[in-house]
């Protein structure tokens, strides 16, 4: 199960900053994944930095009435810390591995959606802004690091505001609009182990848990409203089963026993689909 292939386009991002952005990656970053606000799509968000914050290099995001807004993941990776400090410190916080040495985190949170190992594609729900930790008030506090190392953060390779406030616009996908997460669908203890994008419209998860495989499909676009929808997952040797229909957030969950067996899975939304190779065998 351990295969991951990041099937996804990311992105950009649309900075508008009250005072003067500095345009280009900064050299520290110019490896890093193309980063992109930790929002849904379209949602503008105030930005502060200064330079006794801790680390110095981290950001705070405001917007009014934003106790309880979703936090996308800035870029796929995989989730590596999933922690509480409790009055202190982050508070609820995630960290989330993009490789190569760069680590995104996210703090303050009221709610953690994701589990460490999970899978998680750009934009896709990790968690709730909130005030938890040494916090005085509802924000996300959002890093990016390298190497361990918390750096001058950029979005799409464009640099946000040191030292001041700067008001950015989230060009992430728009997954984190949708509340349901693919671990929700599928059940307790099943962790994301692989996924595809359906260009804008959503993606497909595959989860494992104990032997047993469950694909789900999320929706990006027309949350809420019914459309065509499906997932699918087929053990090999036996019948493939789909679950297809009008859906307002999701199709599945649809899942199987498939221990020492490869599987074929996928899913679409609208006219965007995927199906994959018999893969994850065993």
């Amino acid at each position: 199960m351990s295969r991951f292939r990041l099937i996804a386009s990311l992105a950009g991002v649309v900075l508008t900053a009250s005072t003067a952005v500095v345009l280009g990656a900064a050299p520290e970053a110019s490896a890093a994944p193309a980063f992109q606000m930790p929002f849904p799509c379209g949602q503008a968000w105030s930005g502060q930095t200064r330079s006794n914050h801790s680390p110095a290099n981290s950001v705070d995001f405001n917007r009014t009435g934003d106790d309880g807004d979703p936090v996308g993941a800035a870029a796929a990776g995989r989730v590596s810390r999933v922690a509480d400090e409790g009055s202190t410190s982050y508070g609820k916080w995630i960290e989330v591995d993009h490789g190569a040495g760069w680590t995104t985190r996210y703090a303050h949170l009221s709610q953690q959606r994701v589990a460490v190992g999970d899978q998680v594609s750009p934009g896709q729900l990790i968690g709730n802004v909130g005030t938890t930790g040494g916090s005085t008030g509802p924000h996300l506090h959002f890093e990016e690091r390298s190497g361990g190392t918390a750096v001058r953060i950029t979005f799409n390779g464009s640099g946000i505001v040191y030292w001041g406030s700067g008001t950015y616009t989230s060009r992430n996908t728009c997954a984190a609009n949708n509340p349901n997460t693919p671990q929700a669908a599928c059940g307790a203890g099943y962790q994301v182990i692989d996924w595809a994008a359906l260009g804008t419209a959503g993606a497909v998860y595959l989860l494992y848990k104990g032997g047993n495989n469950c694909v789900a499909t999320i929706k990006h676009t027309s949350i809420g409203t019914a459309s065509a929808t499906s997932a699918f997952l087929e053990v090999e040797g036996a019948a493939r089963t789909t679950d297809a229909g009008s859906f307002g957030y999701y199709a599945g969950p649809v899942s199987k026993a498939a221990g020492g067996k490869c599987v074929k899975w996928g899913g679409s939304v609208g006219a965007s689909s995927y199906t994959s190779p018999f893969e994850h065998c065993g």
